[in-house]
Parts: structure tokens; sequence; C-alpha cells
């Protein structure tokens, strides 16, 4: 049933994250996926409106490690919009079927099998719906 999913990309990128902490971050935030429990806290340092240092606590199923590899591997130097333009266009691509996003984290395209699964949707989405979060989190405090 899940093979497709659980492929030999998705598990190698599940297995290549280490939970970390920031001493000081700017923005910190947790997002929960209620149907399954995973759950992922990130910190986030801001500097010139771009990520210059991220951490992670992980525990969640290998589809929600291996997006949040994915993130890892790509947010030094992402801006706000283009956190906020790869959620979204991971959100469209698990549930209304549009296009991977493209560009910086065009990774994530090896999760677009998800799209058939809608209770694995949630803890897909949990890295990039807390990298938005805590962005907005450093913002609100800065300010």
């Amino acid at each position: 049933m899940f093979t497709d999913l659980y492929n030999t990309d998705i598990l190698t990128l599940s297995s290549t994250l280490e939970n970390a902490a920031l001493p000081s971050p700017d923005g910190t935030a947790r997002k929960v996926s209620k149907l399954c429990g995973s759950w992922l806290e990130i910190d986030v340092n801001i500097d010139d409106g771009a990520v210059s240092d991220c951490a992670m606590r992980v525990q969640a199923c290998a589809l929600g490690q291996a997006s949040a590899a994915i993130l890892k591997a790509a947010i030094i130097g992402a801006s706000l919009e283009e956190l906020q333009t790869a959620r979204d266009g991971l959100r469209a691509m698990l549930k209304d079927g549009g296009e991977a996003p493209t560009g910086r984290f065009e990774k994530l395209a090896l999760l677009a099998g998800v799209a058939k699964y809608p209770a694995r949707h949630t803890s897909t989405m949990l890295a990039f719906d807390a990298a938005v979060a805590a962005f907005e989190a450093a913002q609100e405090a800065a300010a």
C-alpha cells in the first residue's frame, strides 16, 4: 500500500535529520499533526530578511522527516516569501493536484505521491507550516 511513498529517496532524506536547537533563536514554532501525533519544532535566525540559521526537533513519520530534510537543506538564505510560496505550493501539490514547487525547494517533487494519502498530508506539511510561523514570530519579536 505505502511502497510508492516510502521509496529509497524518501527513506534516505528522512535519515539525514539531526535534532538540534539554536541557543538564541529569533523565532521558534511548533506544529503538530493531530491525526497521527507527528510534531516538529523549528528555530530560525533571520538576518537582512532571510534565514541565516535553522535547527529542528522532529518526531514524525518518514514523510514528515523527508519534508523537513528538504526544508533544512535549502532554508538558509530563504525569505519569508520563498517559504510561503513553497508551503503553498506543497499544499496545492498534495491537495489540489498542483505542480511541485520549483526553485530552492524543488525536491518537494519527491513527495508528490503523498497526494494519494490524505491522512499523510498534515505530517508532510509540518516543516513548511512551522518554518513560516517561526519566520513570522521572528519578525514580530523584532518589531
